[in-house]
C-alpha cells in the first residue's frame, strides 16, 4: 500500500480559477490562479505536499489569460486612442481671414 502526500489546496484553486477564468470571471479569475499557484508552490516546496502539477496547470492557464486579457485591452487602447488623435487632426480647419 503506497500512502501519497495530501494534495494542496491551493494548488487546487489555483487551477480551478485558471479554468474558470476563461469562462466566467476573465480578469480576476487570472489573477487569483496565478497568486494562488505561486503560493500553493511555495507551501508545497515547504511542506512536501502534493499537488505541484495542479499549482503549475493553474499558473499556466493563469499568466496565459492575463497576458492575453492584456492584449486585448492594449489593442482596443491604440484603436480608440489613434481614432482619437485622427479626429482631432481631422476636425483642425484651417480658417482663412477675410
Amino acid at each position: 500500500m503506497v500512502i501519497r502526500p495530501a494534495t494542496n489546496s491551493l494548488a487546487v484553486v489555483s487551477l480551478v480559477a485558471g479554468i474558470i477564468s476563461w469562462f466566467m470571471c476573465p480578469f480576476v479569475g487570472g489573477i487569483v490562479a496565478v497568486i494562488t499557484g505561486h503560493v500553493a508552490r511555495s507551501q508545497i516546496k515547504r511542506s512536501g505536499e502534493g499537488g505541484g502539477g495542479l499549482a503549475t496547470a493553474g499558473l499556466i492557464l493563469g499568466y496565459l489569460h492575463v497576458a492575453l486579457y492584456g492584449a486585448f485591452a492594449l489593442f482596443w487602447i491604440f484603436v480608440f486612442g489613434g481614432m482619437a488623435v485622427l479626429g482631432t487632426i481631422l476636425s483642425v480647419t484651417p480658417t482663412t481671414s477675410p
